[in-house]
């Protein structure tokens, strides 16, 4: 695929001299994510409901004690928060030990895959500020018929980078791939407290086709965390 360029940045596949950049960006990109879903989940009805339970249970078991309300408040907000930090810290030392373990043989090496990094001039100094991973799965679901599509493994751009059309470029070269490689849809999954994410994929032509509350952690942490996995596709 022919390299895609800007006045100062360029996409590019990725290159073995990357992988620092490229895991540090990685790291980042999945761990940022904590806050939001805490505070997501901090907000819903029952969650607000229990915090002012424990509260109130805090003040009387203390004997009209406010710093037992605040303190048995703030332990429930500390469980809600390990959490959420657990699903995201768990799926990054899934993926670090897997498939970014050894990204040139398993995505490069591979022609069905790809991995492509966005390289930009900053302070006079090339640096990585983007990436985007894709995966060729041969069905998503087998009793459904489903047919081989690419699947974005991951999306990430530098915080100081957004909103400049970097993540748009990026999945326009996922999606040129897959019209390459004769794959007629490109699918991703989402954890809900990415709207950003969301809103961009939307953009892009991507529609929610599913959702679970599946994010591979304890049942009890997912309930807590409250973080639901959407799924979402393009047809070409």
């Amino acid at each position: 695929m022919e390299q895609k360029s800007s006045l100062k940045s360029i996409i590019r596949p990725y290159k073995p001299t990357d992988k620092s950049a490229i895991v540090s960006l990685f790291r980042f990109g999945i761990l940022e994510h904590v806050y939001p879903a805490f505070f997501k989940a901090m907000s819903h009805p029952d969650h607000i409901g229990m915090t002012l339970s424990v509260s109130v249970a805090g003040y009387v078991l203390g004997g009209s004690s406010y710093f037992l309300a605040v303190l048995f408040a703030g332990a429930w907000a500390c469980l809600v928060y390990y959490c959420c930090h657990e699903i995201y810290d768990a799926f990054l030392r899934r993926k670090l030990e897997a498939e970014m373990a050894d990204i040139q043989a398993n995505f490069m090496d591979s022609q069905a895959n790809g991995f492509w990094v966005v390289e930009m001039e900053v302070n006079g100094k090339s640096k990585v500020v983007g990436l985007l991973a894709a995966v060729k799965r041969d069905g998503w679901d087998a009793d459904a018929g489903d047919g081989p599509s690419l699947e974005v493994f991951q999306l990430v751009v530098s915080f100081n980078q957004r909103c400049k059309g970097v993540g748009t470029q990026l999945v326009e070269t996922a999606v040129e791939f897959c019209k390459e490689q004769g794959l007629s849809r490109v699918i991703i999954e989402i954890s809900s407290p990415q709207t950003a994410a969301l809103s961009l994929f939307r953009k892009l032509g991507f529609i929610v086709t599913s959702g679970n509350s599946n994010t591979h952690a304890y049942h009890l942490v997912s309930k807590l965390a409250r973080i639901n996995v959407i799924r979402m596709e393009k047809h070409l």
